[in-house]
């Protein structure tokens, strides 16, 4: 037996890492598995990220972001002051855990969510309870509610939530924002451009929300690794605070110059998401005429499950077919499939395949 883990923290042994979604080199995959864009992103940002590159390399970046900060700002109408930039939205979101919910009660989230949220939990010792979706696996906002007017760390959710896709309308986010007044409620809309109903236009009556979105998405810029936060001045600053004592330059020239040239093409940014949306409805029908159950998704990838089949021998079967989707191994959602929207040709290389494995 190694010797190595001797060395390490005692959190680090115990902690259990998310793991991210497979990135194989197969010839001619369907990848479906990671919710990445289909479709490239904007052609405005590979002349801005040239442009950057020939303005410098040598240089340090700006450390606060602000030519970023101020394009977001921009286009969902807020002051710079309550924009916060980081590497992805993973490393927003971390930051998040560490500034705002390292508190004597626990951390309120839905059982069925993004897995990385008990990971940065743990890693933060953070103590974490998890709150039971109900039997649609839809977000139960009352009993959050309820259970966050008792006493809570704060609240995480994602809208729409992952992996199920399904979102949640904006008088649901006000219930827990009202429920919640002492503490933080973090609202991550990872999908939000895919259909759902963004909590951006609370922000003004709402001191304790913070929304986090990423360009990895709807942008097309997962390579890049562009996340921020949305809120007030003073969640923001404690974002700040966190990030000036762990990475002070996180964001680089041609991540910075590639985000601020996809945000300003908004024809681009348009076209492309409603072209996923479309695709997702037509997927959707074809799945149900082979008799899944497809739950409704606001996101960029549909839920699924087979009454007559077993979901892991299902997505060994696709991969199989060099045709990669997600299946989570864990409770509850052990017989789902999650599907990324690709193109049309991929969907229906999908749907072909599907077809073959059921007979």
């Amino acid at each position: 037996m190694s010797t190595v883990p001797s060395f390490w923290s005692p959190r680090i042994a115990a902690l259990e890492p998310y793991v991210p979604g497979e990135q194989p080199r197969i010839a001619k995959l369907v990848k479906l598995n990671t919710n990445e864009n289909p479709f490239g992103p904007s052609p405005q940002v590979f002349d801005a990220i040239e442009w950057a590159a020939s303005e410098g390399l040598e240089r340090y970046p700006d450390p606060e972001s602000v030519a970023l900060r101020e394009a977001i700002a921009g286009r969902h109408g807020l002051d710079v002051s309550q924009v916060f930039a980081g590497n992805g939205s993973d490393e927003v979101l971390a930051h998040a855990f560490f500034a705002f919910f390292q508190q004597a009660e626990p951390l309120l989230i839905p059982d069925v969510t993004y897995s990385f949220y008990r990971v940065y939990a743990q890693l933060y010792g953070i103590g974490c309870e998890l709150q039971p979706v109900d039997e649609g696996l839809r977000i139960d906002v009352p009993a959050i509610a309820a259970r966050a007017a008792a006493g809570c760390a704060g609240v995480v959710i994602a809208n729409p939530n992952a992996p199920t896709g399904i979102g949640l309308p904006l008088d649901s986010i006000e219930r827990l924002l009202v429920a919640c007044p002492r503490r933080v409620v973090l609202v991550d809309e990872a999908y939000v451009d895919f259909g759902g109903e963004s909590a951006l236009p609370l922000i003004e009556q709402h001191p304790n929300l913070l929304v986090v979105q990423t360009l990895s998405k709807s942008r097309s810029l997962a390579g890049l690794r562009v996340g921020f936060a949305c809120g007030q001045a003073h969640l923001i600053e404690a974002l700040q605070r966190v990030k000036n004592s762990f990475n002070s330059y996180p964001l680089d020239r041609l991540a910075s110059a590639g985000a601020i040239a996809a945000l300003e093409d908004e024809a681009w940014f348009a076209h492309t998401r409603h072209e996923v949306m479309d695709i997702r409805e037509g997927l959707t029908l074809q799945l149900e005429d082979l008799d899944f159950e497809v739950l409704p998704s606001q996101a960029n990838f549909v839920f699924v499950r087979h009454p007559a089949r077993d979901a892991a021998a299902l997505a060994a079967a696709l991969r199989a077919r060099a045709v990669l989707v997600r299946h989570f191994d864990r409770p509850r959602i052990a017989q789902y499939l999650r599907i990324s929207i690709g193109t049309r040709d991929q969907c229906s290389a999908l749907v072909e395949a599907l077809a073959e494995i059921l007979g």
